[in-house]
Protein backbone atom coordinates (compact mmCIF):
# COMPACT_ATOMS: atom_id res chain seq x y z
CA UNK A 1 0.00 0.00 0.00
CA UNK A 2 1.28 3.36 -0.74
CA UNK A 3 2.80 5.08 2.56
CA UNK A 4 1.22 7.75 4.20
CA UNK A 5 3.29 11.22 4.70
CA UNK A 6 2.23 13.45 7.01
CA UNK A 7 3.28 16.33 8.81
CA UNK A 8 3.37 15.70 12.34
CA UNK A 9 2.92 12.00 13.90
CA UNK A 10 1.70 11.52 17.74
CA UNK A 11 2.02 8.62 19.14
CA UNK A 12 0.02 8.03 22.84
CA UNK A 13 -3.39 10.56 23.43
CA UNK A 14 -2.93 11.26 26.85
CA UNK A 15 -2.34 14.48 28.75
CA UNK A 16 0.65 14.92 26.66
CA UNK A 17 -0.43 13.84 23.34
CA UNK A 18 -3.84 15.43 23.75
CA UNK A 19 -2.30 18.99 24.78
CA UNK A 20 0.49 18.93 21.63
CA UNK A 21 -2.25 18.02 18.70
CA UNK A 22 -4.62 20.76 20.51
CA UNK A 23 -1.68 23.50 20.41
CA UNK A 24 -0.65 22.61 16.86
CA UNK A 25 -4.55 22.56 15.56
CA UNK A 26 -4.43 26.05 14.39
CA UNK A 27 -1.72 25.69 12.01
CA UNK A 28 -3.19 24.12 9.42
CA UNK A 29 -0.93 21.26 9.35
CA UNK A 30 -1.70 17.19 9.29
CA UNK A 31 -1.68 16.29 12.39
CA UNK A 32 -2.67 12.45 13.15
CA UNK A 33 -2.21 10.90 16.48
CA UNK A 34 -2.17 6.89 17.30
CA UNK A 35 -3.64 5.50 20.23
CA UNK A 36 -3.06 1.81 21.73
CA UNK A 37 -6.04 1.97 22.92
CA UNK A 38 -9.96 3.40 22.07
CA UNK A 39 -12.38 5.54 23.03
CA UNK A 40 -14.31 5.16 26.55
CA UNK A 41 -17.62 4.65 27.13
CA UNK A 42 -18.81 6.56 30.18
CA UNK A 43 -21.77 4.63 30.81
CA UNK A 44 -19.45 1.96 30.55
CA UNK A 45 -17.28 3.01 33.77
CA UNK A 46 -18.06 1.04 37.09
CA UNK A 47 -19.06 4.26 38.87
CA UNK A 48 -22.67 3.74 37.02
CA UNK A 49 -23.00 0.37 38.62
CA UNK A 50 -23.68 -0.95 42.83
CA UNK A 51 -20.68 -2.98 42.02
CA UNK A 52 -18.57 -0.05 41.12
CA UNK A 53 -15.58 -0.87 43.69
CA UNK A 54 -15.52 -4.76 42.85
CA UNK A 55 -14.57 -3.76 39.65
CA UNK A 56 -11.79 -1.50 40.43
CA UNK A 57 -10.12 -4.44 41.71
CA UNK A 58 -10.90 -5.96 38.39
CA UNK A 59 -11.77 -4.84 34.75
CA UNK A 60 -10.85 -1.04 35.94
CA UNK A 61 -8.14 -1.55 38.13
CA UNK A 62 -5.33 1.06 37.82
CA UNK A 63 -2.73 -1.52 37.31
CA UNK A 64 -2.73 -2.96 33.47
CA UNK A 65 -1.20 -6.38 35.08
CA UNK A 66 -4.71 -6.75 36.88
CA UNK A 67 -6.80 -5.25 34.15
CA UNK A 68 -5.65 -7.55 31.47
CA UNK A 69 -7.53 -5.28 28.79
CA UNK A 70 -6.21 -6.43 25.31
CA UNK A 71 -4.96 -2.61 24.61
CA UNK A 72 -2.76 -3.15 27.83
CA UNK A 73 0.61 -4.00 28.19
CA UNK A 74 2.18 -6.14 31.11
CA UNK A 75 4.53 -3.48 33.69
CA UNK A 76 7.41 -6.15 35.24
CA UNK A 77 7.46 -4.82 38.29
CA UNK A 78 7.95 -7.49 40.73
CA UNK A 79 11.75 -5.87 41.62
CA UNK A 80 10.44 -2.02 42.42
CA UNK A 81 8.61 -1.10 45.62
CA UNK A 82 6.36 0.86 43.54
CA UNK A 83 3.34 0.05 41.48
CA UNK A 84 2.85 1.54 38.10
CA UNK A 85 -0.47 3.45 37.72
CA UNK A 86 -1.08 3.76 33.85
CA UNK A 87 -4.09 3.39 31.04
CA UNK A 88 -4.05 2.59 27.18
CA UNK A 89 -7.29 4.88 25.95
CA UNK A 90 -8.10 7.65 24.57
CA UNK A 91 -7.21 10.49 27.78
CA UNK A 92 -4.73 7.96 28.89
CA UNK A 93 -4.12 7.94 32.32
CA UNK A 94 -6.48 10.83 32.92
CA UNK A 95 -9.09 8.32 32.34
CA UNK A 96 -8.27 6.71 36.04
CA UNK A 97 -6.33 9.93 37.82
CA UNK A 98 -8.11 11.40 40.74
CA UNK A 99 -7.87 14.14 39.54
CA UNK A 100 -5.69 16.04 42.21
CA UNK A 101 -3.78 19.04 40.36
CA UNK A 102 -0.50 20.17 42.48
CA UNK A 103 2.05 22.54 40.83
CA UNK A 104 5.17 22.55 41.02
CA UNK A 105 7.63 25.28 43.38
CA UNK A 106 10.19 27.30 41.74
CA UNK A 107 12.56 25.66 43.98
CA UNK A 108 11.62 21.73 42.04
CA UNK A 109 13.44 22.94 38.97
CA UNK A 110 16.67 23.96 40.99
CA UNK A 111 17.17 20.79 43.04
CA UNK A 112 20.98 20.82 42.31
CA UNK A 113 21.72 24.23 43.00
CA UNK A 114 19.74 24.37 46.00
CA UNK A 115 20.06 21.35 47.33
CA UNK A 116 23.01 19.72 45.93
CA UNK A 117 20.54 16.64 44.84
CA UNK A 118 19.41 15.22 41.80
CA UNK A 119 19.84 17.51 38.25
CA UNK A 120 18.13 20.95 37.96
CA UNK A 121 16.00 21.53 35.24
CA UNK A 122 17.29 23.12 31.80
CA UNK A 123 14.21 25.12 31.97
CA UNK A 124 12.57 27.19 34.94
CA UNK A 125 9.79 27.67 36.72
CA UNK A 126 9.08 31.15 35.30
CA UNK A 127 9.52 29.99 31.90
CA UNK A 128 6.56 27.13 32.28
CA UNK A 129 4.39 29.84 34.21
CA UNK A 130 2.42 30.81 31.70
CA UNK A 131 1.66 27.66 30.26
CA UNK A 132 0.48 26.22 33.85
CA UNK A 133 -1.74 28.93 33.56
CA UNK A 134 -3.01 28.01 30.06
CA UNK A 135 -3.55 24.18 30.82
CA UNK A 136 -5.35 25.19 34.04
CA UNK A 137 -7.69 27.07 31.85
CA UNK A 138 -8.19 24.63 28.89
CA UNK A 139 -8.90 21.66 31.51
CA UNK A 140 -10.99 23.80 33.95
CA UNK A 141 -8.79 23.56 37.60
CA UNK A 142 -10.92 23.83 40.84
CA UNK A 143 -9.40 26.31 43.30
CA UNK A 144 -8.59 28.92 45.82
CA UNK A 145 -6.63 31.53 44.73
CA UNK A 146 -4.64 33.21 47.77
CA UNK A 147 -2.73 30.19 49.02
CA UNK A 148 0.35 31.55 50.67
CA UNK A 149 2.59 28.21 50.25
CA UNK A 150 2.53 27.92 46.44
CA UNK A 151 3.08 30.26 43.37
CA UNK A 152 0.30 32.92 43.09
CA UNK A 153 -1.91 31.12 40.46
CA UNK A 154 -5.71 31.54 40.09
CA UNK A 155 -7.90 28.73 39.17
CA UNK A 156 -10.46 28.96 36.79
CA UNK A 157 -13.12 27.44 39.02
CA UNK A 158 -14.74 27.49 42.48
CA UNK A 159 -12.60 24.71 44.69
CA UNK A 160 -14.02 21.87 45.43
CA UNK A 161 -16.17 21.89 48.90
CA UNK A 162 -14.09 20.78 51.87
CA UNK A 163 -17.09 18.92 53.42
CA UNK A 164 -17.57 17.61 57.11
CA UNK A 165 -14.20 15.59 57.15
CA UNK A 166 -12.10 18.64 55.33
CA UNK A 167 -13.73 21.35 57.92
CA UNK A 168 -12.35 18.90 60.77
CA UNK A 169 -8.66 18.56 59.24
CA UNK A 170 -8.77 22.06 58.34
CA UNK A 171 -9.52 22.82 62.46
CA UNK A 172 -6.83 20.33 63.09
CA UNK A 173 -4.16 22.19 61.01
CA UNK A 174 -4.64 25.40 62.69
CA UNK A 175 -4.37 24.19 66.22
CA UNK A 176 -1.10 22.81 64.77
CA UNK A 177 -0.26 26.26 63.14
CA UNK A 178 0.59 24.30 60.15
CA UNK A 179 -0.18 25.53 56.77
CA UNK A 180 -3.16 24.40 54.56
CA UNK A 181 -4.68 25.18 51.30
CA UNK A 182 -7.96 23.75 49.17
CA UNK A 183 -6.24 21.22 46.81
CA UNK A 184 -6.63 22.13 43.43
CA UNK A 185 -8.81 19.65 41.41
CA UNK A 186 -9.16 19.08 37.76
CA UNK A 187 -12.95 18.82 38.51
CA UNK A 188 -15.73 21.28 36.74
CA UNK A 189 -17.25 22.25 40.07
CA UNK A 190 -19.34 24.44 38.23
CA UNK A 191 -20.97 23.72 34.25
CA UNK A 192 -17.67 24.45 32.21
CA UNK A 193 -17.04 24.45 28.41
CA UNK A 194 -20.22 22.32 27.95
CA UNK A 195 -19.15 19.63 30.93
CA UNK A 196 -21.28 19.04 33.86
CA UNK A 197 -20.70 20.04 37.34
CA UNK A 198 -19.38 17.51 39.63
CA UNK A 199 -22.14 15.62 41.61
CA UNK A 200 -19.46 16.14 44.38
CA UNK A 201 -19.78 11.77 45.03
CA UNK A 202 -16.66 10.39 43.60
CA UNK A 203 -14.56 8.34 42.85
CA UNK A 204 -12.73 9.53 39.94
CA UNK A 205 -10.06 7.08 39.77
CA UNK A 206 -12.07 4.22 37.93
CA UNK A 207 -13.63 6.94 35.14
CA UNK A 208 -15.76 9.76 35.55
CA UNK A 209 -20.00 9.02 34.02
CA UNK A 210 -20.63 12.71 34.67
CA UNK A 211 -17.69 14.39 32.36
CA UNK A 212 -16.85 16.82 35.34
CA UNK A 213 -13.12 15.20 35.75
CA UNK A 214 -11.12 16.99 33.28
CA UNK A 215 -9.54 14.03 31.40
CA UNK A 216 -7.90 14.44 28.17
CA UNK A 217 -10.72 12.64 26.34
CA UNK A 218 -13.44 15.07 26.91
CA UNK A 219 -10.76 18.74 27.33
CA UNK A 220 -8.45 18.90 24.87
CA UNK A 221 -9.79 16.07 22.36
CA UNK A 222 -13.31 17.72 21.18
CA UNK A 223 -11.22 20.98 20.63
CA UNK A 224 -8.32 19.47 18.56
CA UNK A 225 -10.65 17.10 16.65
CA UNK A 226 -13.03 20.11 15.60
CA UNK A 227 -9.79 21.64 14.52
CA UNK A 228 -9.15 18.99 12.40
CA UNK A 229 -6.56 16.52 14.37
CA UNK A 230 -7.22 12.90 13.10
CA UNK A 231 -7.12 10.66 15.89
CA UNK A 232 -6.57 6.78 14.97
CA UNK A 233 -7.40 4.39 17.34
CA UNK A 234 -6.55 0.57 18.10
CA UNK A 235 -3.48 1.43 16.87
CA UNK A 236 -0.48 -0.18 18.28
CA UNK A 237 2.58 0.84 17.40
CA UNK A 238 5.51 -1.53 17.47
CA UNK A 239 8.93 0.75 16.47
CA UNK A 240 10.27 4.30 15.55
CA UNK A 241 11.57 4.45 11.97
CA UNK A 242 14.46 6.30 11.23
CA UNK A 243 16.59 7.53 8.21
CA UNK A 244 20.08 7.45 7.05
CA UNK A 245 20.86 10.96 9.34
CA UNK A 246 19.16 9.08 12.35
CA UNK A 247 16.11 11.45 12.52
CA UNK A 248 12.49 9.68 13.01
CA UNK A 249 10.65 9.73 9.67
CA UNK A 250 7.44 7.66 11.18
CA UNK A 251 6.36 4.68 12.61
CA UNK A 252 5.01 0.85 12.06
CA UNK A 253 1.94 -0.17 13.87
CA UNK A 254 -0.57 -2.82 13.99
CA UNK A 255 -4.45 -2.61 13.80
CA UNK A 256 -6.52 -5.01 15.45
CA UNK A 257 -6.56 -7.47 13.15
CA UNK A 258 -2.56 -7.90 13.15
CA UNK A 259 -2.12 -5.66 9.84
CA UNK A 260 1.13 -3.68 9.36
CA UNK A 261 0.75 -0.23 8.77
CA UNK A 262 3.86 2.10 8.34
CA UNK A 263 2.85 6.39 8.61
CA UNK A 264 6.07 8.49 7.61
CA UNK A 265 5.76 11.98 8.88
CA UNK A 266 8.25 15.38 9.27
CA UNK A 267 7.66 15.24 12.60
CA UNK A 268 7.22 12.13 14.97
CA UNK A 269 6.24 12.86 18.96
CA UNK A 270 6.22 10.40 21.55
CA UNK A 271 3.71 10.84 24.31
CA UNK A 272 3.46 7.41 25.43
CA UNK A 273 4.27 8.15 29.52
CA UNK A 274 7.27 7.45 31.65
CA UNK A 275 6.96 3.44 30.59
CA UNK A 276 5.58 3.64 27.44
CA UNK A 277 8.10 5.91 25.61
CA UNK A 278 11.41 4.51 26.84
CA UNK A 279 9.35 0.47 26.26
CA UNK A 280 8.80 2.07 22.39
CA UNK A 281 12.28 3.46 22.10
CA UNK A 282 13.87 0.23 23.40
CA UNK A 283 11.85 -2.17 21.16
CA UNK A 284 13.17 0.45 18.50
CA UNK A 285 15.82 -1.73 17.72
CA UNK A 286 17.97 -2.07 14.36
CA UNK A 287 21.67 -3.12 13.05
CA UNK A 288 22.72 0.53 14.05
CA UNK A 289 20.61 0.88 17.06
CA UNK A 290 20.70 -2.72 19.03
CA UNK A 291 20.14 -1.10 22.41
CA UNK A 292 16.97 0.71 21.04
CA UNK A 293 16.72 4.27 20.15
CA UNK A 294 18.75 7.40 21.43
CA UNK A 295 19.98 5.33 23.93
CA UNK A 296 24.08 5.12 23.24
CA UNK A 297 24.09 6.38 26.62
CA UNK A 298 22.28 3.65 28.08
CA UNK A 299 19.85 5.75 30.39
CA UNK A 300 16.64 5.01 28.12
CA UNK A 301 14.34 3.97 30.68
CA UNK A 302 16.66 4.54 33.65
CA UNK A 303 16.44 7.07 36.15
CA UNK A 304 12.48 7.56 35.84
CA UNK A 305 10.64 10.23 37.77
CA UNK A 306 7.54 8.85 39.32
CA UNK A 307 5.56 10.32 41.97
CA UNK A 308 5.45 7.91 44.52
CA UNK A 309 2.35 8.10 47.13
CA UNK A 310 2.59 6.82 50.97
CA UNK A 311 -0.31 6.60 52.94
CA UNK A 312 -1.63 6.88 56.40
CA UNK A 313 -5.16 6.60 57.81
CA UNK A 314 -6.45 8.38 60.85
CA UNK A 315 -9.74 7.14 62.48
CA UNK A 316 -12.24 10.13 64.18
CA UNK A 317 -14.84 9.25 66.44
CA UNK A 318 -17.52 11.15 65.06
CA UNK A 319 -19.14 10.62 61.69
CA UNK A 320 -17.58 12.78 58.67
CA UNK A 321 -19.30 11.44 55.91
CA UNK A 322 -15.26 10.78 54.64
CA UNK A 323 -16.94 8.26 51.83
CA UNK A 324 -18.41 11.24 49.75
CA UNK A 325 -16.82 13.57 47.01
CA UNK A 326 -14.00 13.04 44.81
CA UNK A 327 -11.55 11.19 46.04
CA UNK A 328 -8.10 12.49 45.07
CA UNK A 329 -8.88 16.44 46.35
CA UNK A 330 -9.88 17.76 50.13
CA UNK A 331 -7.18 19.40 51.74
CA UNK A 332 -3.07 19.81 50.69
CA UNK A 333 -0.46 21.20 53.40
CA UNK A 334 2.66 22.36 52.22
CA UNK A 335 3.93 22.93 55.40
CA UNK A 336 7.41 20.91 55.14
CA UNK A 337 7.29 21.24 51.53
CA UNK A 338 10.41 23.14 51.01
CA UNK A 339 14.09 22.10 52.77
CA UNK A 340 14.41 22.58 56.25
CA UNK A 341 17.84 21.36 57.61
CA UNK A 342 16.61 20.92 60.91
CA UNK A 343 14.71 18.11 60.30
CA UNK A 344 18.08 16.47 58.83
CA UNK A 345 17.11 15.91 54.71
CA UNK A 346 16.91 17.57 51.99
CA UNK A 347 13.38 18.61 49.78
CA UNK A 348 10.33 17.88 51.14
CA UNK A 349 6.69 16.47 51.16
CA UNK A 350 3.18 17.42 51.12
CA UNK A 351 0.51 16.06 52.69
CA UNK A 352 -2.81 15.48 50.72
CA UNK A 353 -5.62 15.18 52.76
CA UNK A 354 -8.21 12.41 50.64
CA UNK A 355 -11.29 10.84 51.25
CA UNK A 356 -12.00 7.44 52.86
CA UNK A 357 -13.05 4.16 51.22
CA UNK A 358 -16.60 2.71 50.14
CA UNK A 359 -17.83 0.34 52.26
CA UNK A 360 -16.18 -2.68 50.08
CA UNK A 361 -13.01 -1.01 50.10
CA UNK A 362 -13.20 -0.33 53.51
CA UNK A 363 -13.93 -3.72 54.61
CA UNK A 364 -11.61 -5.42 52.36
CA UNK A 365 -8.78 -3.30 54.39
CA UNK A 366 -9.82 -3.83 57.40
CA UNK A 367 -9.88 -7.58 56.59
CA UNK A 368 -6.73 -7.50 55.54
CA UNK A 369 -5.20 -5.59 58.44
CA UNK A 370 -6.99 -7.07 61.37
CA UNK A 371 -8.80 -3.92 62.37
CA UNK A 372 -12.05 -5.71 61.13
CA UNK A 373 -13.00 -9.25 61.88
CA UNK A 374 -14.89 -11.54 59.83
CA UNK A 375 -17.55 -13.09 61.52
CA UNK A 376 -18.63 -11.90 65.26
CA UNK A 377 -17.95 -8.22 65.06
CA UNK A 378 -18.17 -7.24 62.04
CA UNK A 379 -20.59 -5.05 61.82
CA UNK A 380 -19.67 -3.21 65.06
CA UNK A 381 -16.04 -2.80 63.88
CA UNK A 382 -17.49 -1.45 60.39
CA UNK A 383 -19.61 0.70 61.96
CA UNK A 384 -16.82 2.55 63.68
CA UNK A 385 -14.62 3.25 60.68
CA UNK A 386 -17.57 4.04 57.80
CA UNK A 387 -17.44 7.58 57.01
CA UNK A 388 -14.81 8.05 59.69
CA UNK A 389 -11.32 7.31 58.14
CA UNK A 390 -9.55 10.35 56.62
CA UNK A 391 -6.52 9.58 54.48
CA UNK A 392 -3.27 10.96 54.50
CA UNK A 393 -0.92 10.77 51.91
Amino acid sequence: MAEDIIDVLIVGSGASGAAVAWSLAETGMRIVCLEQGDWMNPADYPTTRMSWEAESHGAYSTSPNIRRRETDYPIVEHESPISIVNFNGVGGSTVLYSAHWPRFHPSDFRVRSLDGVADDWPIDYATLEPWFELNDRMIGVAGLAGDTGSPPRRPPLPPVPLGRMGEAMARGFNRLGWHWWPSDSAIATVPYEGREACGNLGPCHSGCARGAKSSADVTYWPVARRAGVELRTRARVREVLVDENDMATGVVYLDPEGREHRVRAHVVVLACNGIGTPRLLLNSTSARFPNGLANRSGLVGRNLMLHPWGLVQGVFDEPLASRYGPSGCCILSKEFYETDLSRGFVRGYNLQITRGAGPVNLARQGLARGQIPWGPGHHEAFSRRYGQVVNIG
